[in-house]
């Protein structure tokens, strides 16, 4: 080890500009020493400061639990930071959007054929099964083809019966009933497609007894085509993102199930206060307000259907009254709190 006092006629012989050989013979030190102190010195002189603790730092264990306990599905970002405002981080969204990318990259972007309706002409209706099993949980979303407004009802099966109820609270949201309603093969509706040649197909006997009733003409998507019901399926990729996964993980951690009445109640507020309000990014404007247009090309609403072969159901569920809500899985305490969740704004 180099001593103080050599230590110092180093560093001033070599910036009088001494060589390493000449500052040996001065030191009485071997090359080899001299040459590791300089090189020792000027690593030890040039080591940038430690980065300071960032606005996120605090934060990064919490967001890598969510992600864990929502896996294999994905919490998006947006979502995360109005949980992380909640906790105090006052750090910005680029920030966070691109920690939670390097974490596990997201996947490119599919192109999607665009195809627009006239205000009242559409509205695009699909299951999304969120819970499998035997605790199942369903979701039925109606999307308006103009507007891009969305009612959506968490449902524990997808007979014909719901899907008829699940389609009057739907035109009772928004205010009347849409020309046509476009499916895929959902069964409660097609018995068979083409049955009577290309284009004209076989609709169950129940189902398409209601669309009279209601005055809608059925009709199927094609898959590979414009006609396809690409609003919806949108829409039900962003809800399972941005609402389902983070609620459902949520209560994982706290060891509880997400039932129909929770969910119901959360994404009555969540539609109300996020999913309708975002400024959309295909139209570029409000979907409720743009509802307000399109309800006035609605045709009426009709009176409830009762044919022959659809049974009285559940009550309609988004948004819930209290008097409807009952046999609750859960204390009314944890009700209370989800009215309140899920309302950050969207990517």
């Amino acid at each position: 080890m180099v001593g103080e006092e050599a230590a110092l006629e180093i560093r001033v012989l070599h910036r009088h500009g001494k060589g390493i050989r000449e500052i040996a013979r001065a030191t009485g030190l071997s090359r080899n020493t001299v040459r590791r102190y300089l090189r020792d010195e000027a690593a030890a002189r040039y080591k940038g400061r430690p980065p300071r603790p960032g606005k996120l730092d605090p934060f990064k264990g919490y967001v890598v639990e969510r992600l864990a306990a929502a896996a294999p599905e994905r919490i998006p970002a947006s979502v995360l930071l109005g949980e992380l405002r909640e906790r105090g981080y006052a750090g910005g969204y680029t920030m966070l959007k691109e920690f939670v990318a390097g974490l596990a990259p997201a996947p490119a972007p599919q192109p999607v054929v665009r195809f627009e309706t006239a205000p009242g002409e559409q509205m695009q209706v699909d299951w999304a099964v969120m819970r499998r099993g035997a605790d199942r949980l369903s979701v039925f979303v109606a999307t308006m083809g103009w507007s891009r407004a969305t009612y959506l009802e968490f449902v524990t099966d997808e007979r014909l019966e719901t899907l008829i109820a699940a389609h009057e609270n739907a035109f009772l949201a928004f205010g009347g009933v849409p020309r046509e309603v476009l499916y895929d093969n959902m069964r409660t509706v097609v018995v068979e497609r083409n049955a009577y040649g290309r284009g004209r197909h076989r609709f169950q006997a129940g189902f398409l007894d209601f669309a009279r009733h209601c005055g809608f003409r059925p009709r199927l998507c094609q898959p590979g085509r414009a006609q396809t019901k690409g609003k919806v399926e949108r829409f039900i990729r962003y809800l399972r993102g941005s609402f389902y996964v983070p609620l459902a993980s949520r209560l994982g951690q706290e060891g509880l199930v997400l039932d129909r009445e929770a969910a119901n109640l959360a994404a009555g507020r969540w539609l109300r206060t996020v999913a309708n309000q975002r400024v959309h990014a295909t139209t570029g404007a409000v979907p409720a307000e743009r509802l307000e247009v399109e309800r006035t090309q609605l045709q009426p609403v009709p009176p409830p259907y009762g044919g022959r072969s659809v049974r009285q159901i559940q009550a309609p569920a988004v948004p819930a009254p209290a008097h409807l809500v009952v046999g609750l899985q859960h204390p009314l305490a944890l009700y209370d709190g989800l009215s309140g969740l899920m309302t950050g704004e969207p990517a």
